[in-house]
């Protein structure tokens, strides 16, 4: 097979049909454009979200969990530990919300090399006075630098510093919840414990994260501010908090630190599960949608193709009787289905970048997400890989049926019919 001469031949037949050649390549290239953007976007977004959940959720989190005590005093009883024995109405344990020997541990988990570094963490909710109305919340005692390294909560300050929380008795306090008591930086804040310990704390900033139901509830104070707050020892601490260089290790790390400091521990992917679903789901869309529009343009090459051969009888015989072999004929067309495949999938790539390239450029300002200033946009080459392949794969297959009929025309019938 002469692969220089069939190759020749198939661009001579794709000039003179050029401009259903031309139709057919746009559809490809629209496909592989709408493709790349529409994966580009998704996964953009995807990425956003999960920074947005990510940057505020430890990879690791050690805690003390109000749960009942695994092992009742009946299953510890020679008498009874080898029966089946039903217990009902089980009251949860008082371990304490602190975790014992923290100041210990801290130190361990900083000498670990798989471990970024550590954060420790005071969680307790607490009720905002204002007048006669409280509103419930949650105080987040933490240590301001380990905070800040760790899960950049300066980034979603609109106004103050993190550093102001080395201040005595000051707080940062959630836009929404800003908003519903009317409070700006300087104001005093009037802070009441489960307990009933009262505390007025000043107000030193405002932070927005951007999910209304954290921003209406939560507020930062420093370590010392919140052990004062609850009348606690210097050692009280509820949470340790933990980044990883090696994301994927969480959930192995979290039952080996549990298992060790006997404490409960929590990784990022069970605490986010229905987040990483939604992304997994918008990603199946986004690939589906694409996919479907590369299928339709490899349905206009093929009725291409096909009318193609139909106006070609002449020359087809013509070829099969210089010398053609069917395979040849088969090839030319294979060719010519490849060629505006290529031709097209190349320009769809071109179009693609310049169609997210726009994209991420348009402003796209939201209270609801102070730190995004343009739609997300993920450049991935693997995007770009599965578009030009997927073009080429449909293509050929399109080209290949048509092919597969031109191999098979009779010369002598399509001669003696003339």
């Amino acid at each position: 097979m002469n692969f220089k001469l069939i190759l020749n031949i198939a661009i001579h037949l794709l000039r003179a049909r050029l401009k259903q050649s031309i139709v057919a390549a746009v559809g490809v290239t629209f496909g592989i454009a709408m493709f790349i953007t529409l994966v580009s976007f998704m996964h953009g977004l995807n990425n956003m979200l999960d920074e947005l959940m990510l940057n505020r959720t430890p990879h690791v989190r050690l805690y003390n969990e109000i749960k009942p005590t695994e092992h009742q005093p009946v299953f510890l009883s020679e008498q009874y530990k080898k029966s089946v024995n039903f217990i009902s109405s089980i009251k949860p344990k008082d371990r304490g919300k602190d975790i014992y020997n923290s100041k210990a541990i801290i130190h361990y988990l900083k000498q670990d090399s798989r471990i970024i570094d550590v954060a420790p963490k005071i969680t307790t909710p607490v009720f905002f006075n204002s007048g006669t109305i409280e509103i419930s919340g949650v105080v987040y005692g933490i240590d301001a630098v380990a905070e800040e390294k760790l899960f950049r909560l300066s980034d979603y300050i609109i106004e103050g510093n993190i550093s102001d929380l080395t201040q005595n008795n000051s707080i940062i306090i959630g836009k929404g919840l800003a908003d519903k008591m009317m409070l700006k930086r300087g104001d005093i804040l009037k802070v009441t414990t489960a307990k009933g310990n009262l505390a007025s704390l000043k107000v030193v900033g405002i932070t927005q994260i951007g999910i209304a139901e954290l921003d209406n509830t939560m507020s930062y104070t420093s370590l010392s501010t919140a052990q004062k707050l609850l009348g606690a020892p210097k050692s009280y601490i509820t949470d340790i908090q933990v980044k990883l260089h090696d994301i994927t290790m969480a959930p192995a790390l979290a039952k080996e630190f549990s298992a060790k400091f006997n404490v409960d521990a929590i990784d990022y992917q069970t605490s986010n599960s229905q987040f990483e679903t939604g992304s997994t789901v918008r990603s199946i869309i986004s690939y589906a949608v694409g996919i479907v529009l590369l299928i339709v343009a490899g349905f206009g090459i093929y009725n291409i193709l096909n009318m193609m051969i139909f106006e070609k009888m002449d020359s087809i015989a013509i070829l099969k009787a210089t010398g053609f072999s069917g395979n040849d004929v088969k090839w030319i067309f294979i060719l010519l289905s490849m060629v505006i495949g290529a031709a097209g999938g190349l320009f769809g790539l071109l179009f693609g970048f310049i169609f997210t390239s726009i994209i991420d450029v348009i402003p796209f300002s939201t209270a609801a997400l102070p730190t995004i200033k343009t739609y997300p946009i993920d450049y991935n080459s693997t995007y770009y890989f599965v578009g030009i392949t997927f073009a080429l794969s449909t293509t050929f297959i399109a080209g290949l049926f048509p092919a597969l009929k031109a191999s098979k025309v009779d010369p002598v019938e399509i001669i003696r019919g003339k």
